[in-house]
């Protein structure tokens, strides 16, 4: 066989690190991987369903690429996929829908490939059946565009039920990949050449193997040859003394936290079923920056959650205001079918609020998260940070750029106009002295010697 494939995938990091698994996984059984979906004999398509919007664009994406690659095979794969396999069988040129553990059955795609006349598989395992993990890593440095970070899948599924939220009908219960088998990635990861480490998962921090919990587990990783450790996402209730403790006395797992806190309103907490309080989630945030030095806390906040009244945001608003937080990322509430909060809708049991007062909201929020970014950031200009630099590229009048992030992933620009110097900075972690943050938040800076 010396068919191509090329991957498009939409939505979060752990979607990242499963599509490199299934392209690695496709090549040992000769698949040639190919970075031009035009040009691809078959496309995987990894989609997101977090969101209305993000469903939304993964019907833009596949209908552009049947119209730019007629003759490709197309797989569909994903939540999208496990949440909506009819909507998906309507539209015309996908030859393949797989659902959430469905995805790794590399065979499937074998078969497709070979398949005359044309007709559309689905295979989508009811979520709440799934009891099986498979593997989620980024691809060997030497065969990726990207050889500084690589991603590493440790989790999947979530048992904490949240009014809103879909992942318990996509993606099942939570469940652990095996700690032998992540030590195992790691290391090769390591020795392929990647610098950093990012571990992710639907619910990272509820990592659990036998009695190896979290914890356990980064002491074993920060044996591995790696400059960096870092953890995608966790949730506030695990974040804990322990965890923390770790972290400021570590050299290789990073300071840098994102902690979901959805809503600074007890009331809209309690509504969501989320598993703490603004009381739990600002005394974990304190003891993480009081702790740990540079820590950077980045949130995740929603607004327009049915029932939100005038009231609990200003409430949440003036709590992320006194938060010490380095960035804020603000969604607007998407009512997704199935779940429970969409059942309270249609039982009148909560009143969406009005599309115009979210949008207001949303913009008050993100403008909120852009003071704390430049004042968080501002804090670096003047001095030395490590750099782990990852990508360069030419800009106008012959200027050359690479950035890279610091430990608490801050991105930071060097440019000159020597491009041999440029290109040398990718793959390296070096000391930077921060010179400026622009009216774009850019820090930039010079390597030293």
């Amino acid at each position: 066989m010396n068919k191509s494939v090329a991957a498009i995938t939409l939505g979060c990091k752990l979607n990242f690190a499963e599509s490199s698994a299934i392209l690695d996984d496709l090549c040992k059984k000769g698949w040639r991987i190919s970075t031009k979906e035009e040009n691809a004999d078959l496309v995987i398509i990894h989609t997101c369903a977090v969101t209305k919007k993000a469903e939304q664009k993964c019907r833009q994406k596949i209908r552009a690429l049947i119209r730019k690659n007629p003759d490709a095979r197309i797989a569909v794969i994903g939540c999208y996929s496990q949440l909506h396999p009819d909507s998906l069988s309507s539209i015309d040129g996908i030859d393949l829908i797989l659902g959430s553990n469905d995805k790794f059955q590399i065979e499937l795609y074998n078969n497709v490939a070979e398949e005359t006349p044309r007709k559309t598989i689905v295979r989508v395992t009811p979520a709440k059946t799934l009891e099986s993990i498979y593997p989620g890593y980024s691809l060997p440095a030497q065969a990726s565009k990207e050889r500084t970070r690589a991603f590493l899948k440790i989790q999947d599924g979530c048992d904490y039920g949240c009014s809103y939220c879909t992942i318990p009908l996509v993606r099942g219960q939570s469940r652990s990949i095996p700690f032998g088998e992540i030590i195992e990635r790691a290391t090769l990861l390591a020795s392929s050449g990647y610098r950093e480490i990012v571990l992710t998962g639907v619910n990272t921090g509820d990592y659990h193997s036998g009695h190896i919990k979290l914890c356990d587990l980064l002491r074993q990783l920060e044996k591995i040859d790696i400059s960096r450790i870092r953890i995608s996402s966790i949730e506030p209730d695990i974040v804990d003394h322990e965890l923390i403790s770790l972290v400021a006395g570590s050299k290789k797992i990073v300071p840098h936290f994102h902690i979901p806190l959805q809503s600074g309103s007890d009331l809209i907490l309690r509504a969501m079923r989320r598993r703490y309080d603004t009381a739990l989630y600002s005394q974990k945030v304190q003891q993480a920056v009081e702790s740990i030095a540079e820590c950077a806390i980045g949130a995740d906040v929603m607004v327009g959650f049915p029932g939100e009244t005038e009231d609990d945001f200003l409430l949440g608003y003036r709590f992320i205001e006194e938060l010490p937080l380095a960035y804020l990322h603000v969604f607007s509430c998407s009512i997704r079918p199935g779940t429970p909060l969409a059942r309270q809708i249609d039982n009148h049991e909560r009143t969406p609020v009005a599309p115009k007062e979210i949008a207001r909201r949303y913009r008050e929020l993100v403008e909120l998260g852009q003071r704390k970014e430049a004042a968080f950031k501002a804090r670096s200009v003047g001095k030395e940070r490590m750099v782990l630099f990852e990508n360069s590229k030419s800009l106008p009048q012959g200027l050359q750029q690479c950035s890279g992030y610091t430990r608490n992933y801050l991105k930071v620009l060097v440019e000159s106009h020597d491009r041999t110097q440029i290109q040398s900075l990718r793959g390296n972690e070096l000391p930077v002295f921060i010179d400026a943050l622009d009216e774009n938040l850019n820090l930039k800076g010079r390597v030293l010697s």
